[in-house]
């Protein structure tokens, strides 16, 4: 009984400096500086998806007709593009909350520092930031879907599953995000996110079906993550349900995993020295 008692006690300091179990400090941290700052920049990266819907969706969509998804039914050119740009607008929100901003409290405001030094560990703030970015991510998504719907663009009961399937899909890039921003240390290195972002959002999927590519193409494109998400949302908007489906949910559990351990061991190396 002494021995068992002694290695749990042991054990308490290394839990502790992990995990405190006080992430809704962290979120409430991040209520109150949010509700400070412009409410325009907040939504800027919502109307990007839908100016894009507005003007290829609506207005070229009306020159394309029908397009066929990958499997095989189908749809007017608009409902082909407003579940990827769904998809989009929730990656959009996630990404911006978990790099730009971790980048910056990470090296120049040092809030990270401060929170460290009290009884939070690393996985607190870790997770209080990403619970942030999937808040934004999903503000987007909500706030698309009912524009999706205003236009007629839901055409399957099963959209009410896009909804935590855009969730999964912030919360796969907020955590992956804030993973790779924590190894960042130069704006230019920021760059890098844009830079890598912009191709994805243009080559999966998101405007036309995959099968316009050679097929060495849609190999690349297939081991993105926006593409796993672009389909899965596709096909629960459309109604077209597969069993693929469970992989595009596996490959996004698979970063939120990635995601929360290597931001975990990044902050408590760079803090819990």
């Amino acid at each position: 009984m002494t021995t068992t008692t002694s290695t749990e006690q042991a054990l308490a300091p290394r839990r502790s400096a992990l995990y405190a179990g006080n992430t809704r400090a962290v979120i409430h941290r991040g209520f109150l500086a949010t509700r400070s700052t412009n409410g325009l920049v907040v939504l800027s990266g919502f109307f990007e998806p839908v100016f894009y819907l507005l003007s290829l969706g609506i207005g070229f969509g009306a020159l394309v007709g029908t397009v066929q998804t990958s499997t095989g039914q189908e749809v007017p050119y608009a409902a082909f593009i407003a579940p990827a740009l769904l998809a989009v607008s929730a990656m959009n929100g996630a990404v911006y909350d978990s790099t730009w901003n971790v980048f910056f409290k990470l090296n120049y405001s040092r809030l990270y520092h401060g929170m460290l030094a009290t009884s939070l560990g690393p996985l607190d703030v870790a997770l209080g930031e990403i619970f942030l970015a999937l808040l934004r991510g999903a503000m987007y998504a909500v706030g698309f879907m009912v524009i999706m719907q205003a236009f007629g663009l839901n055409l399957a009961w099963t959209a009410l599953l896009a909804l935590p399937a855009v969730l999964l899909i912030a919360f796969g890039f907020a955590s992956l995000g804030m993973a790779i921003t924590s190894y960042m240390k130069t704006f230019n290195q920021m760059d890098w996110i844009a830079f890598i972002m912009l191709p994805m959002f243009l080559f999966s999927a998101t405007f036309y079906p995959i099968t316009v590519y050679p097929e060495a193409i849609q190999w690349v494109i297939q081991a993105l993550p926006l593409w796993h998400g672009v389909e899965l949302v596709r096909g629960l908007t459309t109604g077209a349900l597969s069993p693929i489906m469970l992989v595009h949910v596996g490959y996004y559990l698979a970063m939120i995993a990635i995601g929360l351990v290597f931001t975990t061991s990044r902050l408590r190396a760079l803090f819990l020295k």
